[in-house]
């Protein structure tokens, strides 16, 4: 779609004051699918030249802003971890065309902070912190769970720029779980849960999103059994917090939250957790 209030396209690299009207301008696949009535300049990441994904001399994985999702499909499947597959199964949770695919950003997806966006659910699944960028170079790091605050509502102040998002060499060593589900075959997700099992101290982490307006994260430090788990989540997620639109009513999200929750705790706790 032509955005036809747009004055201006600038190059990220060239230093400028932000103003209202202001907008990063990564694959654009949000941005140019429907009116931006306020939008006056575009700021465009393209040049900047970070690397899209790449793992640190401390094992864990940096996934650049502007990083495709196409670029994290590839990257995943020669990434030898327990918790690679998980990435392509989010990957595919987008339900888009290639030409999607080769253009939308992680950092867009995250941006968006729609409830369904499956880089959120992803990259809080597995402990991601944003690295955000302010207009005076200060720096701050953010939890992913904590940075979308609601649907469409992310922790961003004028200006601020996502950087990257770090995965933690731990999290990618963790036994993973997935399950999504839509009213319809091509759809969007009306709920997406991710279960963890951490190697090392047996902790189980739940991560519900698609049904709620946030992600939600409950850890159970113990083996749950199903009450527990039944518990946490009628607990954890308040009532006004289960999502409602045209892809599934909150009684419907709050259903397959339930049973994807206990079908997640049975694959990763096995008998013992009964």
């Amino acid at each position: 779609m032509d955005l036809n209030t747009v004055v201006e396209l600038r190059d990220a690299r060239r230093r400028g004051t932000w103003r209202p009207g202001d907008a990063w301008l990564g694959g654009g696949t949000y941005l140019f699918s429907e009116p931006q009535p306020h939008i006056r300049r575009l700021i465009d990441l393209g040049r900047m030249g970070w690397e899209p994904v790449r793992l640190t001399p401390a094992g864990d994985l940096e996934i650049a802003a502007t990083c495709t999702i196409a670029q994290l499909s590839r990257f995943a499947r020669a990434l030898d971890r327990p918790a690679a597959p998980l990435f392509e199964q989010c990957c595919r949770a987008f339900l888009a065309s290639w030409k999607i695919w080769h253009m939308a950003t992680v950092g867009g997806n995250l941006c968006n902070g729609l409830p369904a966006g499956p880089m959120i659910s992803l990259t809080a699944a597995l402990d991601g912190v944003c690295t955000l960028l302010s207009q005076d170079g200060a720096v701050r790091e953010l939890p992913v769970a904590d940075f979308v605050t609601g649907a469409g509502v992310k922790d961003l102040g004028p200006g601020e720029l996502l950087r990257s998002i770090v995965l933690p060499a731990r999290a990618l060593d963790r036994r993973t779980a997935f399950r999504q589900a839509s009213l319809y075959g091509l759809g969007r997700s009306g709920a997406l849960l991710i279960g963890t099992r951490d190697p090392i101290d047996g902790e189980l982490a739940l991560t519900v999103t698609a049904s709620t307006v946030r992600p939600i994260r409950l850890r159970f430090a113990l083996p749950p059994n199903a009450e527990a788990v039944r518990e946490a989540l009628a607990y954890g997620v308040r009532p006004e917090e289960y999502f409602d639109d045209i892809h599934g009513l909150p009684a419907w999200r709050r259903h397959m939250t339930f049973r994807f929750a206990e079908e997640i705790r049975r694959e990763l706790v096995g008998e013992a957790g009964r």
